[in-house]
């Protein structure tokens, strides 16, 4: 951006000393009360002047990257008519969480989520020929989804600004190239921002598509869960896959038995009985199988009952189980009476499965597996089957990844123990295939005059979001702590006391700094105690901060580094060069 001075007598900012109400997260207190952003509305912000700098400098570094690996930037409306999205099926799909609205003559339209189906079109409506192609085309825009819980200030909000890119080949080589250019100019994009991240696989969920990985910023307000090993694994929970174990022989086993077990419609409770009853079995929580029912409610309105089969000792994870069913979503299970084989608290897999009596789907967990024994309902009250043998006292539809995974797991590719960690999304990859392109119909004509179907690949980061996820991670208990890439200004001049030559050195100090390039924020402001102006300083986070004061006699300024606190005395005499020479390195 073009330098420029940046009064703080004139610049339209307002710094508070007190926590918003509703802020939940460092990040969200901090801009708030720095004056980068103020709540307009649930899910809502508005941008004042150092915050919408902050966010142009974060677009700038994403266009220079997307600029660099040969993308060419467009902008669609956010206003986006119906029929495109019908077309895919995501109008129904998208569910409550898009906003729908018509225009004065009845028509449907949307707030854009997301814009794979415009893009497709447009590609559709200019090329035909593999001599278009590859091209790569991205947006830097403002998206709206109707969060049902907006939360954590920019972290997670209705409307929010997204770089959203596609990339467009002739066949699946084509697409790989694509999205290795595509990551690597994340990465640079994620350092060039200062921001830690971990690259882990991911599930592509309804967006479709082979392949597709997450760019997270690991921190511990983070609503996703990773997991990572020692030896380079590293997977969004959602996308991790089970270490299954063999099959165990089913000759010889002993048959099945019916035991009283009253009183025992939890884990806890039924184990206790089993110890109890067979006290040298060594059973504990991991041999009964426990079967969670729930409700999937479809896009178009329906509703389902699922039944999953799980180890005892583990939950379902409904983020996992989410990723595994959506479009659907996942509802509690209540209506126990229009489903009589299922008796609650002892429900057995007996009675389960879509050609069983109760004709109710049922998915295991895939540690169950032929030859495991079981402790399981018996579909009566007070009743358990004990010894209950997979693949020979009862079978299942399918296998789903939807149990909790736990801290020391096996690594899917055995890379070892696996770690937990908290993170938020910054940025995802997509392989999506031919998904949207057969929707649409977007062909083109091969070398040998064939129409052949376009492939696509999809990436999103995150910009305002980037914004909230470097003031949490830069941040200390002073205030913002801005690295010099993103920071609204590059030096923070502070004139303190009420002598005038303070004030006319603090001035032309921060022109000449200017006109050699940097853009400078200058507090004048006249009857502020130094006191106040300092800690402002520090809440705002300018990564260098010059004080003109008593020092100003011995001919001396004071120049501080925000990030280090490091301080050192400078001439006033070649201040500029100095300051120059710390911006600058």
């Amino acid at each position: 951006m073009q330098p420029v001075l940046l009064k703080m007598s004139t610049l339209f900012v307002r710094t508070l000393r007190d926590d918003p109400a509703d802020a939940e997260v460092p990040s969200h207190r901090l801009l708030a009360r720095g004056g980068y952003i103020r709540r307009a509305a649930p899910g809502g912000f508005t941008w004042l002047p150092l915050g919408w700098r902050v966010l142009r400098n974060v677009e700038r570094i994403v266009r220079e990257e997307m600029d660099a690996m040969g993308a060419q930037e467009v902008h669609f409306p956010a206003l986006l008519p119906r029929e495109p999205y019908e077309a895919t099926g995501r109008w129904t799909e998208y569910g409550d969480n898009v906003f729908r609205l018509k225009d004065r003559r009845g028509a449907d339209f949307l707030l854009g989520p997301t814009h794979e189906e415009m893009f497709t079109l447009l590609v559709k409506d200019l090329y035909g020929s593999y001599k278009d192609l590859p091209v790569s085309l991205y947006q830097i825009q403002t998206k709206y989804r109707d969060e049902a819980r907006p939360r954590a200030g920019l972290f997670r909000t209705r409307e929010f600004v997204m770089k959203d890119s596609y990339s467009f080949d002739v066949d699946d080589a084509g697409l790989e190239r694509s999205y290795a250019a595509h990551r690597e100019a994340y990465t640079r994009v994620f350092e060039r921002l200062g921001l830690e991240y971990v690259i882990v696989s991911a599930t592509s969920g309804a967006m479709g598509g082979s392949r597709s990985e997450e760019f997270l910023t690991p921190t511990a307000i983070g609503e996703d869960t990773f997991v990572r090993s020692a030896g380079g694994y590293a997977a969004n929970v959602e996308a991790v896959t089970t270490v299954v174990p063999e099959s165990i022989p089913l000759k010889g086993l002993p048959a099945a038995h019916v035991e009283d077990t009253p009183d025992t419609p939890t884990i806890d409770t039924l184990v206790a009985v089993a110890v109890e009853r067979f006290p040298d079995a060594g059973y504990t929580a991991a041999h009964t199988l426990k079967n969670v029912v729930v409700q999937l409610r479809h896009p178009d309105g329906t509703a389902q009952p699922l039944v999953i089969g799980l180890p005892g000792d583990r939950d379902v994870d409904t983020k996992r189980l989410e990723a595994q069913v959506a479009p659907a979503e996942v509802e509690p299970f209540t209506d126990f009476a229009a489903h009589p084989a299922l008796v609650k608290g002892y429900i057995g897999p007996q009675v389960l499965g879509e050609e069983s009596a109760s004709g109710i789907r049922y998915l295991v967990d895939p540690r169950v597996v032929p030859g495991t024994r079981w402790i399981t309902g018996a579909n009566e009250p007070g009743k358990h089957v004990f010894d209950l043998a997979a693949g020979r006292d009862f079978t299942w539809d399918g296998v789903i990844e939807a149990a909790e995974v736990r801290a020391g797991d096996p690594a899917p590719d055995g890379s070892g123990p696996l770690e937990l960690a908290r993170g938020v999304e910054m940025g995802h990859v997509f392989a999506l295939g031919r998904k949207y392109a057969e929707a649409l119909d977007l062909k083109v004509l091969d070398e040998n005059g064939k129409l052949v179907t376009v492939t696509m690949g999809s990436y999103g980061i995150g910009v305002s979001r980037a914004v909230a996820a470097i003031a949490e991670s830069t941040h200390d208990e002073l205030g913002l702590v801005w690295p010099r890439a993103v920071a609204p200004a590059d030096v923070h001049v502070v004139a303190t006391g009420k002598d005038a030559a303070v004030f006319e050195a603090a001035l032309a100090l921060s022109q000449e700094l200017v006109a050699a390039g940097l853009t400078v924020l200058y507090d004048d402001r006249p009857k502020v105690s130094p006191g106040v102006k300092f800690k402002d300083a520090e809440l705002l986070g300018m990564p260098t901060i010059v004080t003109v004061g008593r020092g100003l006699v011995d001919g001396v300024l004071e120049l501080r580094d925000r990030a280090t606190g490091e301080r050192e005395e400078i001439p006033v005499d070649g201040a500029a060069a100095a300051v120059l020479a710390a911006v600058r390195g």
